[in-house]
């Protein structure tokens, strides 16, 4: 039986979280779940879950990883290079958001990394604007992604700012900021404009996202609703329990405001 969750919140699942699960299986079960989206998929993978009827709302255009990103002007012509072949490749396969990092500091100051990252996301732009795709910067504790320079919100805003389009916006992902920053509902009303994707995560632990942990997060998908949001937020707690998608479900149910 699938399960009929509520239109407001369009549910997403990151991959990884469940990564000793075949991806038929975790589509099979998403489906089931009311599920629309399975995140966080490499270009190989964007067939299977349109196979199943769902979609992948946040690609990957790289094979580089978290440390290295547009905060380094040595690391523009591969990065630009890599977005600009996979961002047709994302609209063709109704993958709208891929994923970008800012990399890490390594002694690079706030302001020089923000100069920096808006110089080689500029240069996107065009491409990104003319398929339809949007690029998503993640928000990240530098505590757990030691020295990972896009850890704080407003520095996130700033850069949007700098980079002036609509087709770059910021992955806030509420249990890294919960980290860094707190006030959470807060900073989505302040800084939602920004915003293009959520992920969530239960605080502390990164486990399920129930009474376990100290966010409740029934009342922060109504502050995401009441933005105006209409974009996907994607599950990206890991499962700390025997049976994982019994977990993802009842994290579904949890946020189906």
């Amino acid at each position: 039986m699938i399960t009929q969750t509520k239109v407001s919140i369009r549910h997403s699942v990151s991959q990884w979280c469940y990564g000793d699960i075949p991806l038929d299986t975790l589509s099979k079960a998403c489906v089931q779940m009311g599920i629309e989206s399975i995140e966080l998929l490499q270009e190989k993978d964007w067939a299977t879950v349109k196979s199943f009827g769902l979609k992948c709302a946040v690609g990957y255009a790289t094979d580089w990883g978290i440390p290295k990103g547009f905060n380094r002007l040595e690391n523009h012509d591969k990065l630009v290079a890599d977005f600009e072949t996979m961002i047709p490749k994302a609209a063709a396969a109704g993958v709208p958001n891929l994923i970008c990092f800012s990399g890490n500091r390594e002694g690079l100051n706030d302001n020089e990394g923000l100069i920096n990252c808006a110089k080689g996301l500029r240069k996107l732009m065009p491409v990104a604007e003319k398929h339809g795709v949007t690029i998503i910067m993640e928000l990240l504790n530098s505590y757990g992604h030691k020295d990972y320079q896009c850890d704080h919100t407003k520095w996130g805003a700033a850069l949007c700012e700098m980079v002036g389009s609509q087709r770059f916006k910021l992955l806030y992902d509420i249990y890294h900021m919960q980290l860094m920053e707190g006030n959470v509902i807060d900073t989505i009303r302040k800084f939602h404009p920004y915003i293009g994707h959520y992920h969530t995560g239960g605080v502390p632990g990164r486990n399920e996202i129930d009474e376990t942990q100290e966010l409740f997060y029934p009342v922060i998908m109504k502050a995401i609703l009441d933005t105006g949001y209409k974009g996907f937020v994607g599950q990206e707690f890991v499962p700390s329990k025997p049976d994982k998608l019994a977990s993802l479900k009842k994290c579904i149910t949890i946020c189906d405001v």
